[in-house]
C-alpha cells in the first residue's frame, strides 16, 4: 500500500492468476464492477443474474480482443462483499494487459496488493485473522501449513477467541457496574472467587495458544535440523542422500565444507530444513575455524541435531555434544554401517536416539527419516486444530497474558475493582486486536496487507 489515501469506494481491477498460463483471470470489484464489465463485453453483464457464468467477447470498440467467460457476483455475496466480476480469458500477456487497460479506461483503477482481502475485512466478510490466513493459504507448501491456514481461514481461531472475549467482557462489565455504585461499598456484582477461577482458566488457555507459536513457526518456516560431526564423516553425503540430489560437494579431503549449506525436504507432510555444517576438528586454518564456529551457531538454532559418527567418540566429545545440544533433540547417527569395522559401533547418551545408516548406499535412511519426523514432535494436524503462526497474534496473546497475570496478582493483593477492571479491559482489547473487532488504525491495516499478492 502506498502512503497516499486509498479510496475503498473505487472500482478496482487486477490479474488474479500468475502470468504465463493458458488462462488468466482478471478480478473486478466495486460499485461500478458490473457496468464497467458491461462496457467492454458483448451482451449485457449488468442484467445477468447473480452467481451465474456467461460466455462473451471482450471488445475494444468494434475489435474482438478475446473470447471470455465472465462470472457475476452481486453484493454482499462475493469475496469482497461488493459487486464483483471475474473475467476468465486466454493467458496471453497482450490479451491480459489489453483487458486491464480497457477496464481502467472505463472507470477502474488498478488494485493495490491485498486490497481485495482488505475490502473483504472492511465489509465484514472476514475478520482480520481470517484475512491473514488467506496469505498463509496461498503460501502453504505442505500438508501441515495448509491445514493450519485452512483452520484459521474457517474461523476456528476466531471462534475460540470470541469465547474468551465474551467471558472477559462479562467480568469486565460486572466490575465496571460496581464502580457505578461505588457509594454502596457493600455491593459486589463480580464474585471474586468466580473472577479468579475464570481468569486462571482464560490465562491458561491464552498461554497454551501462545506456546503453540513455536510449533507454528517451525511448521511455517521448516523444522531446522543441523547435521554435525567430524570432518570426512559423511555429512555432505548424508545431506545429498536426504535431498535426493548432489547439493553439497563430497570429497575425501578434510575440511571441504567450510560454511553451512541449507536445503529443505518434505517428510510426512512437514518441511524440514537440513543444515550441513563444517566438520568439527582442531585446525589452524582461519577460514575453516570460522566455519566451525558457524557449526556451533547452527546447533543453537536447530530443533534437531544429527550427530554423525563413524568411530566411537571420546567421553569428552560425548559430554561436549550433549551440552551443546541441550534443549534440542539429539540423534546419534552411526554412518558407514555397510563397512564391517563399523557394524558393532554403539554409544548411548541420555535423552538421545541412535540410528545406524550408510549415507553412501542408502541403508537405514528410511529409518532415519522416521526418527527425524518423530523427533520434531509435531502434533497430527487436521483443519480444526489451532496453531498460532503469526507473530502479530503471538505478541497480542503475550500482552493479554501479562494483563491477566496482573489481574490475578491484583486479586491476591486485594486491589480495588477499578484497577482490576482496567487490566481486564486491556486483556479484552489485546485479544480483539487479533481479529480486528476493535477499530484498527489504517497504518496497521496497511502493514498487514502490504505483502499480499496484487490479485488478492
Amino acid at each position: 500500500m502506498g502512503k497516499e489515501e486509498i479510496n475503498h469506494n473505487d472500482t478496482i481491477c487486477a490479474l488474479a492468476t500468475a502470468p504465463g498460463g493458458a488462462l488468466g483471470i482478471i478480478r473486478v470489484s466495486g460499485p461500478k464492477a458490473l457496468s464497467v464489465a458491461d462496457s467492454i463485453c458483448r451482451g449485457s453483464i449488468e442484467t445477468t443474474p447473480a452467481n451465474t457464468i456467461r460466455y462473451t467477447h471482450i471488445m475494444d470498440g468494434p475489435e474482438v480482443i478475446d473470447e471470455a467467460v465472465v462470472s457475476i457476483f452481486r453484493a454482499p455475496h462475493s469475496y469482497t462483499g461488493e459487486d464483483s466480476v471475474e473475467i476468465s480469458c486466454h493467458g496471453s500477456r497482450y490479451i491480459l494487459n489489453k483487458v486491464l487497460s480497457l477496464l481502467v479506461e472505463n472507470g477502474c483503477r488498478m488494485a493495490n496488493p491485498g486490497e481485495y482481502t482488505m475490502r473483504a475485512y472492511l465489509n465484514g466478510k472476514l475478520d482480520l485473522s481470517q484475512a491473514e490466513a488467506v496469505a498463509d493459504l496461498i503460501a502453504s507448501t505442505n500438508r501441515a501449513t495448509h491445514h493450519m491456514a485452512m483452520s484459521q481461514l474457517r474461523g476456528h481461531f476466531s471462534s475460540e477467541l470470541k469465547v474468551l472475549r465474551d467471558q472477559l467482557l462479562k467480568l469486565t462489565s460486572l466490575l465496571e457496574l460496581e464502580l457505578d455504585f461505588s457509594d454502596h461499598e457493600d455491593l459486589e456484582f463480580a464474585d471474586r472467587s468466580e473472577l479468579k477461577a475464570l481468569s486462571v482458566n482464560i490465562n491458561e488457555h491464552i498461554t497454551r495458544l501462545a506456546h503453540s507459536f513455536e510449533t507454528g513457526q517451525a511448521l511455517k518456516q521448516g523444522v531446522p535440523v543441523a547435521i554435525v560431526g567430524k570432518t570426512n564423516v559423511g555429512k555432505s553425503t548424508l545431506l545429498n542422500r536426504l535431498l535426493r540430489e548432489d547439493r553439497a560437494i563430497v570429497s575425501n579431503i578434510h575440511g571441504t565444507t567450510r560454511d553451512t549449506i541449507e536445503d529443505s525436504i518434505d517428510l510426512y507432510g512437514v518441511t524440514f530444513r537440513f543444515i550441513d555444517t563444517a566438520g568439527i576438528r582442531q585446525t589452524t586454518d582461519e577460514i575453516e575455524q570460522i566455519g566451525i564456529e558457524r557449526t556451533f551457531a547452527a546447533i543453537e538454532k536447530a530443533r534437531i541435531v544429527l550427530w554423525l559418527i563413524d568411530q566411537k567418540p571420546t567421553e569428552a566429545e560425548i559430554a561436549d555434544m550433549a551440552a551443546r545440544s541441550k534443549g534440542r533433540t539429539l540423534v546419534v547417527v552411526c554412518n558407514k554401517s555397510d563397512l564391517e569395522i563399523h557394524q558393532n559401533l554403539q554409544i548411548s547418551i541420555p535423552d538421545s536416539q541412535f540410528v545406524r545408516i550408510s549415507a553412501k548406499t542408502g541403508i537405514g535412511i528410511p529409518q532415519l527419516e522416521e526418527v527425524i519426523y518423530q523427533s520434531a514432535d509435531i502434533p497430527a494436524l487436521n483443519e480444526s486444530d489451532i496453531i498460532v503462526t503469526n507473530a502479530r497474534h503471538y505478541d497480542a496473546l503475550i500482552r493479554a497474558h501479562e494483563s491477566l497475570q496482573r489481574v490475578l496478582d491484583g486479586m491476591t493483593s486485594q486491589l480495588s475493582g477499578d484497577l482490576l477492571a482496567e487490566d481486564l479491559r486491556l486483556a479484552l482489547d489485546q485479544l480483539s486486536e487479533i481479529t480486528g473487532t476493535q477499530i484498527t488504525p489504517n497504518e496497521v491495516l496497511e502493514n498487514i496487507f502490504k505483502n499480499f499478492c496484487v490479485g488478492k
